[in-house]
């Protein structure tokens, strides 16, 4: 199965770089550029194992994801539940760890994808490795952009348990 992934280092704790990757409607749209709406489902009002969530994406591309794992300020991973006709499978997963540096943290986003039909596999896989990888670098570059503008770090501080959240 095929995988992107990128990586980069943010200016932010892993806290607050987890809590900022989290982020919701508006605050998200501030960053992600890839999102062009999102909403949790089943009446979920926060990220957990399970919850159920819709994407449109900028290109106007659909999909229902679900929490597969939720472990803040570490890593999240979700599933694909129904999307585009030309993904079998896709899953992605985040990972946050501190850096070398005092205060930064290395955020690693991953997706994994299958193609079908499966006769048209080969191709569509080599082409999804190429959109999806430029997309992925562009949103994580959107997401560090994200982990300095001080209106995103607000709104996921506020959702930070303790004194500042």
């Amino acid at each position: 199965m095929p995988v992107v992934e990128a990586t980069v280092v943010v200016p932010v704790p892993p806290e607050l770089a987890f809590a900022v990757s989290q982020t919701t409607a508006p605050v998200r749209y501030r960053w992600d550029r890839f999102i062009r709406r999102q909403y949790f489902l089943d009446a979920a009002t926060t990220p957990a194992r399970g919850v159920r969530t819709f994407t449109r994406s900028r290109l106007g591309a659909s999909m229902v994801s679900e929490y597969v794992s939720y472990h803040p300020p570490s890593h999240v991973g979700m599933k694909m539940v129904r999307g585009p006709w030309f993904f079998e499978v896709f899953a992605g997963g985040w990972r946050f760890a501190p850096a070398e540096l005092p205060g930064h943290t290395v955020a690693t986003w991953r997706y994994n994808f299958r193609c079908r039909p499966g006769w048209l596999r080969p191709v569509a896989e080599r082409i999804g490795v190429w959109l999806l990888g430029r997309e992925i670098r562009r949103r994580i570059a959107g997401y560090a952009r994200g982990c300095a503008d001080p209106v995103v770090l607000a709104a996921a501080s506020r959702t930070l348990p303790g004194p500042q959240g």
